[in-house]
């Protein structure tokens, strides 16, 4: 079991945990995430660290509240506990020297891209980071990515903060600025990552997107998160998660993101009806702990 040592709301429904898992901080890479169940009878669901405290022995996620799952973690706090996190999982971020390299972020992706944005800079990169949001109340992340950014730019879908616009508007005004680009990284909504990857395609700047596909294992066994590259099939989950933007078929990984809406919604309606009945299955796991410590998860000892 996984304690929460921290949890704190950056924005609606988008919730940052500090999280005891020594092991996992110690070996953690930027670009690698977590697979996360909170019960006993709950479901996996992958989950990008965002950041790690080896000295502390801990990780960060920074969770948005979207399914039953994601809604049910984001009710827990400080003291409460969860039952497996297993990782890392996934290829690191391939850090380079490239030059300049613009890091963007849409919505929650922020988050994601974070740690690898700060690999690029500690690596000598001169690196533009792009967040944006739908409005200012959803922007996250502002000082720290601004903190390891040599330039910091700010979209909102709405103008009410920063730029009126998408990532892509300010990608392209850097493009025909005639700025040099080496790289991009793009972590966001699938249509997002698309939309860059159309973007810097008739420049040729090297483009990597982050996928985070349907997802049971994390080990390439349930064949789940299938991706379909111009190399052919593969693996969200061992293969990725970061891919080369120019080769993926975003048409096909869309598609299949959305192959189980109609189950992912109907159990979310099930559990906005009766929330407690799942918080309830995590109190037990926590009260399981303090009653039998002899079952405390070795990696986070008393």
């Amino acid at each position: 079991m996984f304690p929460i040592v921290e949890a704190e709301f950056l924005a609606p429904d988008v919730k940052r945990f500090v999280i005891g898992a020594p092991r996992v901080a110690k070996k953690r890479k930027a670009g690698q995430f977590v697979i996360v169940r909170l019960h006993a009878y709950g479901e996996r669901i992958p989950l990008t660290i965002a950041d790690s405290d080896p000295e502390k022995g801990t990780v960060t996620l920074i969770v948005q509240g979207i399914g039953k799952t994601t809604k049910l973690l984001n009710m827990l706090g400080a003291g409460d506990v969860i039952l497996d996190l297993v990782g890392p999982l996934g290829k690191p971020s391939d850090i380079e020297l490239y030059g300049t390299v613009v890091v963007i972020g849409g919505g929650v992706g922020a988050a994601i891209a974070y740690p690898t944005a700060r690999a690029m800079k500690d690596a000598g990169n001169h690196v533009i980071s792009i967040v944006g949001a739908r409005n200012k109340e959803l922007v996250i992340l502002e000082q720290e990515i601004g903190a390891i950014s040599d330039e910091l730019l700010i979209t909102t879908d709405d103008g009410s903060y920063c730029r009126k616009g998408f990532v892509t508007d300010q990608l392209k005004a850097l493009i025909e600025s005639g700025r040099q680009i080496d790289f991009v990284l793009a972590i966001g909504p699938p249509r997002m990552m698309q939309a860059v990857a159309e973007t810097t395609r008739p420049h040729a700047i090297k483009t990597v997107v982050s996928l985070n596909s349907v997802m049971v294992d994390g080990t390439g066994m349930c064949g789940g998160c299938r991706v379909l590259t111009t190399q052919g099939t593969q693996f969200a989950c061992v293969d990725g998660p970061e891919f080369d933007a120019h080769q993926v078929d975003f048409e096909l990984l869309i598609q299949r993101n959305r192959t189980y809406l109609k189950q992912e919604s109907e159990a979310l309606q099930r559990f906005l009806e009766q929330p407690k009945r799942d918080v309830d299955l995590v109190s037990e796991s926590c009260r399981l702990e303090q009653e039998h410590p002899e079952v405390r998860c070795e990696a986070y000892p008393s």
